[in-house]
C-alpha cells in the first residue's frame, strides 16, 4: 500500500511561547473567536498571556496548557478553512497535544476540553508542589539502556521521543540518581527540564481519581477520525477508551515512537504537525526517514497567513 496518507500531529507542553497565536487573531476571525471563547470559558483573559506574557506566568503549567490547546485548535481551524491540508487518515498529540487531538475528532467539545486541561494542568502544578519531583531528557542511548537505569533508581520514563532521545521523571534525587547511571553507560548529553513537576511518572498516579472525578460529568463521543493514543499507540475506538486514556496518560509514558511506527505501519507518509513550533516534526524527521513532515507555521508562511 502506498504512503500517501496523513496525520496530524499536536504538540504538548514545552512549545508554548509569548506571542504564539497573536498574528492569526488579529487577521483570522475563527482564530479570534476562539481565544475570546476560551477567556470567557476560563474566567481570566488567556489570550493577554499568550500574546504579551509574562513569560514566567505562561510557562506554568495550568495556563501552558489551555493556551496551547486554544493555540492548535485555533491553527488548525485556520488552514482548514483555507483548504490547504488536506484530510487527515490519523490524529495523534503528544500529552497535551491528545486533547487537541480529541477536540479535532470531535470527541471533546472545545469548551470541555479547555476546561479540563485546566483542571489537568492545575493538579499537575499542585501535585509538583508536594513532591520534589524533576525531569531530564536523556539524549544517545538506547531507550531500553535508559528504562533500565531508571529501573534501578526506581524512576520512569515519561517520553520515548524517539530512538535517540528519552524522557525520564521521578523523584529529584533519583532522577539525580539515575542519570548518573545513563551518563555512565554512555549517555551522550542529558539535560534537566524546566518544569513544575515529575509528569508522566508514577508520583502522578494520586491525580487519577480527582482527574477522572473531574471528567465524570464530561460528554465524551466516539472520535469520528482515529486517534492513536499515547498509553498503547493505537487508536481510540470508543467513548470509554477515551475517558481510560485520559486518566491513564497522567502516568504513564508517551509512546511517540511507538506511535509514529504505527502511523507509518498504516501507510501514513506525509506527517503535519499543528500548533506553535516545530517540535514533533522534528521527531517524525528523524524516526521515519524518507517521510513527508511539514509544520503549521510553514503551510501558513506559505499561503500568506
Amino acid at each position: 500500500m502506498p504512503s500517501n496518507r496523513t496525520a496530524y500531529l499536536f504538540p504538548g507542553q514545552g512549545s508554548q511561547h509569548v506571542g504564539m497565536g497573536r498574528d492569526l487573531a488579529r487577521t483570522e476571525s475563527v482564530a479570534r473567536r476562539l481565544w475570546e471563547e476560551a477567556d470567557q470559558t476560563l474566567g481570566f483573559a488567556l489570550s493577554t498571556l499568550a500574546f504579551e506574557g509574562p513569560a514566567d506566568q505562561l510557562q506554568a503549567t495550568e495556563n501552558a496548557q489551555p493556551a496551547l490547546l486554544v493555540a492548535s485548535i485555533a491553527t488548525l481551524r485556520v488552514l482548514t478553512g483555507r483548504g490547504v491540508l488536506g484530510a487527515p487518515a490519523f490524529l495523534a498529540g503528544h500529552s497535551l497535544g491528545e486533547y487537541s487531538a480529541l477536540v479535532a475528532a470531535q470527541s471533546l467539545t472545545f469548551a470541555d476540553a479547555l476546561r479540563l486541561v485546566r483542571t489537568r494542568g492545575a493538579l499537575m502544578a499542585a501535585a509538583g508542589k508536594c513532591v520534589d519531583g524533576a525531569m531530564a531528557a536523556v539524549m544517545g542511548l538506547a531507550p531500553e539502556e535508559v528504562a533500565a537505569a531508571c529501573a534501578a533508581e526506581g524512576v520512569d520514563v515519561a517520553n520515548y521521543n524517539s530512538l535517540e532521545q528519552t524522557v525520564i521523571s521521578g523523584e529529584a534525587a533519583a532522577v539525580g540518581r539515575a542519570v548518573e547511571r545513563v551518563k555512565q553507560a554512555g549517555a551522550r548529553r542529558v539535560v534537566p527540564l524546566a518544569v513544575s513537576g515529575a509528569f508522566h511518572s508514577r508520583l502522578m498516579r494520586p491525580l487519577a481519581e480527582e482527574f477522572a472525578g473531574a471528567m465524570k460529568d464530561v460528554a465524551i463521543a466516539e472520535p469520528k477520525m482515529p486517534v492513536v493514543c499515547n498509553v498503547s499507540a493505537t487508536p481510540l475506538t470508543s467513548a470509554d477508551a477515551v475517558r481510560r486514556e485520559l486518566v491513564e496518560q497522567l502516568y504513564s509514558p508517551v509512546s511517540w515512537v511507538r506511535t509514529l511506527e504505527f502511523l507509518r505501519d498504516a501507510s501514513v507518509g506525509r506527517y503535519v504537525e499543528i500548533g506553535p513550533g516545530n517540535v514533533l516534526a522534528g521527531l517524525a524527521k528523524r524516526t521515519l526517514p524518507g517521510a513527508t513532515v511539514a509544520t503549521s507555521d510553514g503551510l501558513l508562511t506559505a499561503v500568506g497567513g
